[in-house]
């Protein structure tokens, strides 16, 4: 069994998937050639001249230097929350390794993925990237570990639910106030990975009164009204299938340094060596099925497999981590401790409070550039929401233990030694 593990890293070739090899049939190779080399336009792409706004601003008008998905894509890198990504957790809260994963590498490999497909499909790759780089600025700190904390308090005290993907299009559309286009903010909400498609297809949505009634039903429904969501492009489909795509083997190769699971962990026998594998044989399987369509889509066989490896990866990697049995309990006490902290400083207007002095008047000043402001007192819990989902995975760790002395004897000891 080791020699075949072994023999398979080498060889690449996934026993539960001989068929994907990575590589396009003659048809498919010949559509994808006509598209990359200019001599035919994809039809479905969507065009910087389509993108719309909620304010139709001349500083915003598309121009040859600066088209419209570019300028979507520079707001989005020069946001504080874009640069916080550096400092949250992928899947690994509390090891003590520079190498694992975090969300801002993770939001680039997706934007790496989705634009080769975008690329062999013949989309707008400016789309493609400011979709893939804003599709999780609004992530909790620890994972999906936070994201379910703070929606469990959310929820008791509203009735309401969180989101991460909801919250990253609050963070773009609210929060930095920078007008970003629908188009781009559609395939923020729509990307959530968790929920996996074998054909995706277009929404058909088309105003900004049909966006914003999708994302109030997000809020309102959660879980119910996420799982049925679809972009309104193609760019955003590719995007979707690509955050899955980048995230499925790198996880594995996180684990395998974090010490949670070992080279021979995993049934495929490809160990680590499963990433590379995946970004190619995903990849081409995309455009093979996709080219020329209305519609993103892999083959039966890849799709299998993609449901499969994530399975995997839930019963070896995600529920045997830091962030379950005891010390999950314990963080999502000290969420629910926190969330009423915060709740209790914005009600009683404590001025001098972490929330007021490193979020309220931080946002509030850089609205303020554009002509808005932080309407935070229209609805405490959200602006609750808003402060905690900012957070780094240190910050965090640092408010709680300034709020909860006691607090420390629960955060795994980080020694490099």
């Amino acid at each position: 069994m080791a020699q075949e593990a072994f023999s398979n890293r080498n060889g690449t070739v996934n026993p539960f998937a001989p068929h994907l090899l990575g590589k396009l049939s003659p048809q498919a190779n010949e559509q994808v050639g006509r598209l990359v080399l200019g001599k035919e336009l994809n039809p479905y792409a969507t065009l910087a001249d389509a993108a719309f706004r909620r304010d139709e601003k001349d500083r915003d008008r598309d121009t040859i230097l600066r088209p419209a998905y570019v300028r979507d894509a520079e707001k989005i890198m020069h946001m504080p929350a874009y640069n916080r990504l550096a400092g949250k957790t992928q899947v690994f809260s509390f090891r003590a390794n520079d190498d694992l994963t975090r969300r801002g590498l993770h939001v680039q490999l997706v934007a790496r993925v989705a634009r080769d497909i975008g690329y062999a499909l013949g989309l707008n790759l400016d789309l493609i990237e400011a979709i893939a780089l804003g599709h999780d600025i609004g992530h909790t700190p620890f994972g999906h570990a936070g994201e379910r904390f703070l929606n469990d308090v959310f929820h008791e005290r509203t009735g309401r639910w969180f989101f991460h993907n909801v919250q990253s299009v609050r963070v773009l559309d609210v929060l930095y106030g920078r007008n970003i286009s629908i188009q781009t903010l559609d395939g923020v909400i729509c990307h959530n990975g968790e929920f996996e498609r074998q054909v995706l297809r277009m929404s058909g949505i088309s105003s900004v009164a049909e966006y914003d009634a999708m994302v109030e039903d997000c809020w309102v429904r959660g879980d119910a009204a996420i799982r049925h969501l679809a972009p309104m492009t193609l760019e955003g489909c590719v995007v979707r299938i690509s955050d899955i795509i980048a995230y499925v083997g790198k996880d594995r190769q996180d684990a395998i340094r974090a010490g949670i699971a070992t080279e021979d962990t995993f049934d495929d026998g490809l160990g680590g060596a499963y990433n590379a594998w995946a970004l190619k044989a995903f990849s081409a399987d995309v455009v093979e099925h996709s080219v020329g369509e209305p519609r993103i889509a892999m083959s039966e066989e890849a799709f299998a497999e993609m449901r499969r490896a994530k399975r995997e990866n839930y019963e070896k990697i995600y529920s045997v981590s830091e962030v379950d049995g005891e010390f999950d309990r314990g963080m999502g006490e000290l969420f629910r401790r926190l969330y009423d902290r915060v709740m209790d400083d914005l009600v009683a207007g404590r001025t001098e409070a972490p929330v007021f002095r490193h979020h309220i008047r931080y946002v509030d000043q850089w609205l303020s550039h554009y002509g808005h402001s932080y309407h935070w007192q229209e609805d405490l819990d959200l602006t609750a929401v808003d402060y905690i989902a900012s957070m780094t995975d240190d910050y965090c760790m640092a408010l709680l233990e300034y709020l909860f002395p006691g607090s420390r004897r629960l955060f795994p000891r980080r020694e490099h030694f």
